[in-house]
């Protein structure tokens, strides 16, 4: 546990030399947490966020403190992207199609600080215990960075025999991905989906996590009504179930959507490639807004490093690609372009994830006692600086912290 600082802040230079723990001094931020707070000096110690003020001083030894002034620029917190395929996800057309891991740097240029790892469509040469490595080496590197069990296939691949168990013993296990409405899943039925929910449930409760499903969800002619029913038949609380990619699909999903938000839940965009692109989806949510949808039933993902295929009328694979994390970035644009505030915005990509990956008040936010991730950004929103867990990992638009392999 990490005590706060003294009131006054002095004899930091004893106390530092004891701990040696550093420390970063933001001045002059205008802070938004992501509600907007004002013009502020924020103080980091070790990972930690320890002091919010309108002005810091601080004594401490110059091998541990690091001054960062960043008059004129705006400060959030590290953006959260709940739906990354870090192990690379593809497949849909042969080995050949399937797409690259990801890299740290690929998430510190995007102001990606939180990563929510999963399989896709290959739940065989794409395994679990790759996706388990793979996220653990991107927190020893520094970031953070969860799992999510199973695949689109049910029964889910699991890695100690069932989904309960992954999220009891696996550590940074939080929850289940399913495929829902689409021809690369298994159909499974409500009573199934219920099953795996309730198991997901249970699981989360008995391990002190968040318990979710991750629902991809497809094209497919049923849309959101398996999710739904599974709901009106179940005990089920909302929270455990997230749609997602429910803005790629059809205007009806998006309808269905709506009922689904004013139960509580939290839907989930995938954001798209280019501005111009985003802007069609960004005014999806302007939309829903205007419809009386909640601003925190709402979040943004990438799909980063997952295909993005297309398909003909016959379920042939006809166009692959795929996408980074930094589509967020170019979502918040989009957002921002339609004149939606910037703490409004803000949320479907920090404090919203947050709460729907059970990391509320550590993770998506700026106030003392969360996690150290924060992000600067300039007049033209673009990302000037990153710290991840209290490190400095991009400084004057120069990437810092970098995977263990990476050129």
């Amino acid at each position: 546990m990490i005590l706060p600082p003294p009131a006054n802040l002095s004899g930091y230079r004893e106390q530092e030399k004891g701990r040696k723990r550093a420390l970063i001094l933001l001045k002059n931020a205008e802070l938004y947490a992501p509600e907007y707070v004002g013009k502020r000096d924020i103080l980091i110690e070790g990972e930690k966020v320890v002091k919010i003020a309108e002005e810091i001083h601080v004594e401490a030894a110059d091998d541990l403190l690091q001054v960062i002034d960043v008059s004129g620029k705006k400060v959030i917190p590290g953006l959260i992207d709940q739906h990354v395929h870090v192990t690379g996800g593809g497949g849909e057309a042969g080995s050949s199609s399937r797409v690259p891991e990801s890299n740290l740097s690929d998430f510190i240029k995007a102001g990606v600080t939180t990563v929510l790892g999963m399989l896709g469509t290959d739940g065989i040469s794409r395994s679990l215990e790759n996706l388990y490595a793979k996220t653990k080496a991107l927190t020893e590197e520094g970031i953070t960075a969860y799992m999510i069990t199973g695949s689109y296939g049910y029964p889910s691949v699991t890695l100690t025999g069932s989904v309960e168990r992954d999220l009891y013993l696996i550590d940074n296990c939080i929850g289940v991905k399913i495929a829902v409405s689409d021809h690369r899943g298994s159909n499974l039925t409500v009573e199934e989906l219920i099953r795996l929910a309730t198991e997901v449930r249970r699981g989360g409760m008995i391990s002190g996590k968040a318990g979710i499903v991750t629902i991809h969800m497809g094209s497919g002619k049923k849309r959101l009504t398996p999710v739904m029913e599974a709901l009106q038949e179940s005990d089920l609380p909302v929270k455990t179930l997230i749609p997602t990619h429910v803005n790629s699909r059809s205007p009806e999903l998006l309808e269905d959507c709506i009922e689904f938000a004013k139960l509580g839940g939290i839907m989930d965009f995938t954001a798209e490639n280019t501005l111009e692109e985003n802007v069609i989806e960004a005014k999806k949510i302007v939309d829903l807004l205007a419809k009386g949808v909640s601003p925190k039933s709402i979040s943004v993902s990438s799909d980063a490093f997952g295909s993005q295929p297309r398909f003909d009328e016959e379920g042939n694979t006809i166009g692959l690609t795929y996408l980074t994390s930094e589509t967020l970035l170019t979502m918040l644009k989009a957002l921002l372009s339609l004149d939606v505030p910037l703490e409004q915005s803000l949320m479907f990509f920090t404090s919203n994830p947050a709460r729907a990956m059970g990391l509320e008040g550590m993770k998506g936010v700026v106030r003392e006692g969360a996690d150290a991730d924060l992000v600067v950004l300039d007049e033209k929103t673009e990302i000037t600086h990153v710290i991840a867990r209290g490190k400095v990992a991009m400084k004057d638009k120069e990437v810092l912290m970098k995977g263990r392999f990476e050129l």
